[in-house]
């Protein structure tokens, strides 16, 4: 991830200050997630994406491959990201090239997150509730998700979600890319 990030910032002529100054980060937070070396929360992958024109789902991408059929068995699926850092785990479901409209995942929501910065992206959103319950924030308002619950919304309005008990959360989640 902090690789394509740096290429990305490098294509567009950014230094690392400016891409920091613009997403509200230090030089240094945004060199250590270049090398990574540290984990960033989903609200500032999302800002991150945003100045550099990429849908955050784009981001959280394995290496792509051009294939028609994509078969990934649960064990040589990857984790991203690190639910003690940053409140959420991510993991790919699928690892389709950049001209998918879809990104599948699973989001493991640790059940000690506290209240973070709600986010934005591009991408509208699907999610389906696995094991658990969460509290889903949107905009203004908040309401609890069970297991076998789902919402779909425009991600570009603030939203967030949070564990609603004690219990670790599983949803499926799925970033579809609705502009050109």
């Amino acid at each position: 991830m902090g690789e394509r990030i740096r290429k990305a910032r490098l294509r567009k002529g950014l230094t690392q200050q400016l891409l920091a100054e613009k997403c509200n980060l230090t030089k240094s937070m945004l060199s250590k997630i270049e090398n990574g070396r540290a984990s960033a929360a989903v609200a500032t992958l999302s800002k991150i994406a945003k100045e550099l024109n990429q849908p955050l789902a784009w981001l959280l991408r394995e290496e792509e491959e051009e294939q028609d059929l994509l078969i990934i068995p649960k064990e040589k699926r990857t984790t991203h990201g690190n639910s003690l850092e940053i409140g959420y785990a991510f993991e790919k479901l699928a690892n389709q090239p950049s001209s998918s409209k879809i990104e599948p995942m699973i989001v493991t929501v640790d059940p000690d997150l506290a209240e973070i910065e709600s986010y934005t992206h591009e991408e509208d959103e699907f999610i389906f509730i696995l094991e658990g319950s969460i509290k889903l924030f949107y905009e203004s308002a908040s309401h609890v998700m069970h297991k076998g619950d789902s919402a779909y919304f425009k991600g570009t309005k603030p939203h967030l979600f949070l564990p609603a008990d004690q219990q670790s959360a599983k949803v499926l989640t799925i970033f579809i890319q609705v502009r050109e």
